[in-house]
């Protein structure tokens, strides 16, 4: 997170070294990089922090499994096509990491009442970017789209279960995206920073053996959602 700081801060540092130089905030700012959305493709990178949570739909009415989630890190590349003024579309492949710990309820025992969930995820969105008009140095957009997640941490191969202290998810997951964020013009590059929400399509949960096992029998489905925060150099 101090290195993710520090680089937001070199954006402000780069706008207010010189005196005689009007900001991007100011009033009337001098225009950086005044053909830079006329690029057809331009690339980019990206680093962030997210926040896993699971959906967890269930057959019957019963105590719900509580989820207890962290905050994770995001590092990726991007891909940038302009297909309109307006309108671009943007490839951003990352790695993700999370983690979460699933405590369910009715258990005596802390060894079968938690399960441990980590996620090292490499996340293949593509988006669609819906941009506003460019206001001096300042653009907001609006993200949508769609994402696949390989998760490299997955034990879906495992024939051990829950019984055996093994919590299986699926190796491969599809969701839809939505966010905004805003691309800032200075003299040598844009900075992006952006919001978005992430929801799991697909059921990632893998049953126990036992159609009645108590930690997978009574779910119908178990979805990821997530919080995504990006900061993007172009």
């Amino acid at each position: 997170m101090k290195k993710i700081i520090a680089l937001v801060l070199i954006v402000f540092a780069l706008n207010g070294n010189a005196q005689n130089s009007k900001g991007i905030f100011s009033k009337d700012p001098i225009i950086n990089l005044e053909t830079w959305q006329k690029h057809r493709i331009y690339f980019g990178f990206y680093l962030g922090f997210n926040s896993y949570d699971l959906k967890i739909d269930y057959k019957t009415v019963g105590p719900d499994i509580q989820v207890d989630n962290s905050t994770g890190f995001n590092v990726g590349i991007v891909a940038d096509v302009r297909l309109q003024e307006y309108l671009n579309l943007r490839f951003e492949p990352g790695l993700y990491y999370s983690s979460k710990i699933l405590h369910y309820p009715n258990f005596a025992s802390e060894k079968d009442a938690l399960r441990e969930v980590n996620g090292t995820y490499i996340h293949f969105p593509l988006l669609l970017k819906f941009s506003s008009l460019r206001t001096g140095n300042i653009r907001p957009y609006l993200l949508g789209g769609v994402s696949a997640n390989l998760n490299l941490s997955s034990n879906s191969k495992s024939l051990e279960d829950n019984l055996e202290n093994r919590f299986r998810m699926k190796s491969w997951t599809t969701n839809y995206e939505l966010g905004f964020g805003i691309d800032i013009f200075s003299e040598y590059f844009i900075f992006s920073p952006s919001i978005r929400g992430s929801f799991g399509i697909s059921d990632e949960l893998i049953r126990d053996k036992d159609p009645n096992s108590p930690w997978t029998g009574n779910i119908e489905s178990m979805k990821s959602r997530a919080v995504l925060i990006n900061f993007t150099f172009h």
